[in-house]
């Protein structure tokens, strides 16, 4: 199978690049993302592999589809940026790495909380100045803190368990209750309730017309002051305006996010010398209880291994027209 390859980086072509040979599949990388503009790049061939930031909109579809492309595999477990209507309009088959290496997205939101709280961020500039001070760098124990976890698939379970290892507290919310996390002493409760109580609220859960901008003014005022807020899940989940405003009062004493609503043309690429136009994050870089990644929580050699592996499993799936356990539809 032909595949064109979109929104490459250097470590999408060696995972890949790694499991492609044999597969019986030959990968063309393009760095561009996927949309309207890009679309004729996949003519000629029979799928596309795209990632969070490619967008798959009415428009983009019904050009690939004229093209000739048969399956759309995502190379990521979040699907909000397809219009699956438009999919299935066009009779694409839809495909996504729903779980990885969940551990590695978890273990990213605990780096966010750690070095937040510990503020060792701020320590290793200051130490590179021969600075030595240890003022203002006073964190708190998460031992005895009570941790709010909205959704518990398999990230949210694996950040759970992370978390009960440190001797937290676990609230979680999620619409499917895991008995097994119950036995492990989590308390399921009402949202509102976890936000209320919680000290730390992590979010992994997806982007759904439910879920989008779960967190808004609304919400943040029914957390506790000072309440610690990650978010490596979708930017969707976040009013940033919402929560810009919670910074300013102090309702929110710390942030972390590795993922953000405006992300895409921002994020996975080298913009240092350039002007940010974005001023939604370019103010919320002035907080210095504010940390940022760039949507690196899936970056372990691991996650990358299986996500390799598993896109080119559902596409010699739907080659051989076998059961695709993997499909959105």
């Amino acid at each position: 199978m032909k595949i064109a390859f979109f929104s490459t980086k250097s470590y999408d072509k060696t995972s890949f690049g790694n499991f492609v040979e044999g597969s019986g599949h030959e990968i063309t990388f393009f760095e561009l993302a996927l949309s309207e503009i890009t679309a004729p790049l996949a003519g000629g061939f029979d799928a596309v592999c795209v990632f969070v930031n490619d967008k798959l909109d009415e428009k983009t579809i019904g050009i690939i589809a004229e093209q000739g492309v048969k399956v759309i595999a995502l190379r990521c477990a979040g699907f909000n940026n397809v219009d699956l209507e438009a999919a299935k309009k066009h009779e694409l088959k839809v495909v996504r790495v729903p779980a990885y290496s969940p551990e590695a997205v978890a273990e990213h939101a605990l780096a966010l909380m750690m070095t937040l709280n510990r503020k060792t961020h701020k320590a290793f500039n200051r130490i590179r100045e021969n600075n030595f001070s240890i003022e203002n760098l006073t964190g708190f124990n998460l031992h005895g803190k009570t941790v709010g976890v909205i959704g518990t698939g398999l990230i949210g379970s694996a950040f759970i368990r992370i978390m009960r290892g440190f001797g937290c507290s676990i609230l979680a919310s999620d619409v499917r209750e895991s008995e097994e996390l119950k036995s492990l002493g989590v308390t399921y409760v009402p949202v509102s309730e976890l936000l209320s109580k919680s000290d730390v609220i992590s979010l992994h859960c997806p982007l759904l017309p439910d879920t989008h901008h779960l967190i808004n003014a609304a919400s943040l005022d029914q957390m506790k002051d000072g309440v610690m807020l990650i978010n490596t899940s979708r930017g969707g989940l976040v009013n940033t305006g919402d929560a810009i405003d919670a910074l300013k009062t102090g309702k929110l004493g710390y942030l972390g996010i590795d993922v953000y609503e405006q992300e895409a043309g921002i994020f996975f690429k080298d913009s240092s010398e350039t002007i940010l136009q974005d001023d939604v994050i370019a103010r919320l870089m002035t907080f210095p209880n504010v940390l940022i990644t760039g949507h690196q929580g899936f970056l372990t050699h691991e996650a990358l291994e299986q996500i390799a592996k598993i896109t080119l499993q559902n596409l010699s799936d739907f080659e051989r027209g076998v059961e695709l356990k993997n499909k959105i539809f």
